[in-house]
């Protein structure tokens, strides 16, 4: 990768000395602090860093479109020749889309549910002078075609709640790149998708910008995926840029302990399960019962009006020993979760059986499936949306020592306060609000009140995919911490690899509602032996990047 992508010195887009605030009910802050980079012609720069950074912040300064209480402070925005912090919103509309695309991260929440996919399309094509009345029909559907969409006839009818999540980022992507624009900011553009859905999608852009000779600048807090995407990283940290270069030169050779925290805490298929003083993985206690049993268990739904059942759990068998870690792998409707709403109890089971030390969970009566909900506890993905917003952290996490009635108020509250010590959150947090907390801090309140009533068994539902790279990691470590401490078992769900090689003993590969391939964390990274697993494994961004010397 060169180095210099303007041999002309003339590059794309110049950012000099930005300073981007926002004003709150307690005055005024800046969210980006003296920020200075570049972008040249056809080339890709991925922008890294944890939330709160300012690396989206400083996207979307580029385009003009911030929240109404942040502005433009100081610094200059030049694309090409022009400086775009001295245009008009008039002038800027005719930048946007036409000149600059964009694909934003949730296209839920950036495409209309209201309109087709196609009206939308059509409308950025006609709004820029790319397309006629007459012929705004083909090049949407042609539009939609590029972007990897199948059978874009049919898809230009449907809305978006009629199409995968997948399918809508692809949306997104045809209506950022529609226009043919000289730039594209991608901001976080696959961040909620499955790795081999991520994989496509990039791949796309990558086939759509070179063919059309588009800039990108790539958002991203994912590492891996930005050493595997761009010719050059910017790592920003409270606002600042503390590095940025040639990809291979800050990965190698990074200068900023920052950027040394991020590479060291990005979780990659080299890295081994963690081991914080529990029998290492793989290894079986003999003799001693599995805790929990899964036997052909298989979920049919038969919707009405539809002559076609859903078959969204086929067959499904695995144990769970006590103290170890199971993880269940797959896509977006491989069935994963499906299974852990059967293991919970919270759907039954079409056939097959699940048992819990010994008993069929099916067959419980009222007081067994009472004791039953106090030793199996879930923590699910979005920590915000578990929590109750209308209660403190305190209150949270006692909620079910209370509704089980485990002490008096004192107690409990006493009981509050050591779950925070054993989740790392300070004691000051128990007055405070979900709203209050950071994303790893609430997902820590979540582990609190599951381990609140001193569980066996947590079912995690992809427990860290919200999450910022190193909090993620912070995450892991408290989870194995806790394990080793309690004597917990788990079931963790995840779509990434990554994760599950440094938290898992057994892994399950689920595809299409069956489990493919089960064996030991060592020999389904070490020895993956079906055809899937291997599709997953090579779809994992930067997996060429960080694989041992002895694997190549």
């Amino acid at each position: 990768m060169s180095e210099s992508p303007d041999p002309d010195g003339r590059p794309l887009l110049t950012v000099d000395d930005l300073v981007v605030g926002f004003t709150g009910p307690n005055g005024s802050s800046d969210a980006v602090k003296g920020v200075s980079f570049r972008v040249g012609r056809g080339e890709t720069v991925a922008v890294v860093g944890e939330s709160g950074s300012g690396k989206s912040t400083m996207a979307m300064s580029v385009i003009r479109l911030l929240a109404a209480n942040g502005r433009i402070r100081a610094g200059s925005i030049r694309f090409e020749d022009t400086d775009l912090t001295t245009k008009s919103e008039a002038e800027l509309r005719s930048v946007r889309g036409r000149l600059i695309g964009l694909v934003p991260q949730d296209p839920m929440s950036n495409l209309n549910p209201s309109m087709k996919v196609g009206a939308q399309v059509a409308e950025t094509l006609l709004t820029h002078g790319a397309a006629t009345k007459r012929d705004v029909r083909r090049k949407t559907h042609d539009a939609l075609a590029a972007a990897g969409i199948p059978e874009p006839e049919h898809r230009a009818a449907q809305y978006p709640h009629e199409l995968s999540g997948g399918l809508r980022q692809r949306v997104l992507v045809a209506i950022g790149l529609a226009c043919r624009p000289k730039l594209l900011i991608a901001d976080e553009p696959t961040s909620a998708l499955d790795v081999t859905v991520q994989r496509m999608i990039l791949d796309q852009i990558d086939r759509m910008t070179a063919e059309i000779g588009t800039s990108v600048l790539l958002i991203t807090h994912d590492l891996a995926l930005a050493a595997e995407r761009a010719e050059r990283i910017i790592v920003m940290n409270k606002g600042e840029i503390v590095e940025q270069g040639p990809t291979g030169q800050v990965l190698a050779d990074p200068r900023h302990q920052y950027t040394k925290a991020l590479i060291e805490a990005a979780p990659t298929i080299a890295a081994a399960r963690a081991d914080s003083g529990h029998a290492a993985h793989g290894e079986h206690n003999d003799g001693e019962p599995n805790l929990v049993e899964v036997r052909e268990a298989t979920k049919i739904y038969r919707p009405r009006g539809r002559r076609k059942e859903i078959r969204a759990a086929v067959g499904v068998s695995f144990e769970i020993p006590r103290g170890k870690t199971v993880a269940v792998v797959g896509e977006s409707g491989s069935g994963k979760t499906t299974t852990s709403r059967m293991l919970l109890r919270l759907i039954e089971p079409s056939s097959g059986s699940i048992s819990f030390e010994g008993q069929d969970i099916a067959a419980m009566g009222k007081a067994q499936l009472a004791r039953f909900r106090q030793r199996v506890q879930p923590v699910f993905q979005d920590p915000y949306s578990s929590l109750n917003p209308m209660y403190t952290i305190g209150r949270i996490i006692e909620e079910p020592l209370a509704f089980y009635k485990r002490g008096d108020k004192n107690e409990r509250r006493a009981r509050v306060l050591e779950l925070l010590e054993q989740v790392a959150l300070p004691s000051d947090v128990v007055d405070r609000s979900p709203a209050e907390l950071s994303g790893g801090q609430r997902q820590r309140v979540a582990i609190a009140r599951a381990i609140a009533l001193n569980p066996d068994l947590i079912v995690c539902d992809e427990p860290v995919s919200a999450l910022d790279v190193m909090v993620q990691a912070q995450i892991l470590r408290l989870l194995d911490r806790l394990q080793a401490e309690l004597g917990l078992s788990f079931l963790f769900i995840s779509h990434d690899l990554a994760v599950v090689r440094l938290i898992a003993d057994y892994v399950c590969v689920m595809k299409d509602g069956e489990i493919v391939e089960a064996d030991t964390n060592d020999e389904i990274f070490g020895n993956p032996r079906h055809p899937y697993t291997r599709k997953l494994l090579g779809s994992i961004p930067g997996h060429e990047l960080f694989q041992p010397a002895s694997d190549n």
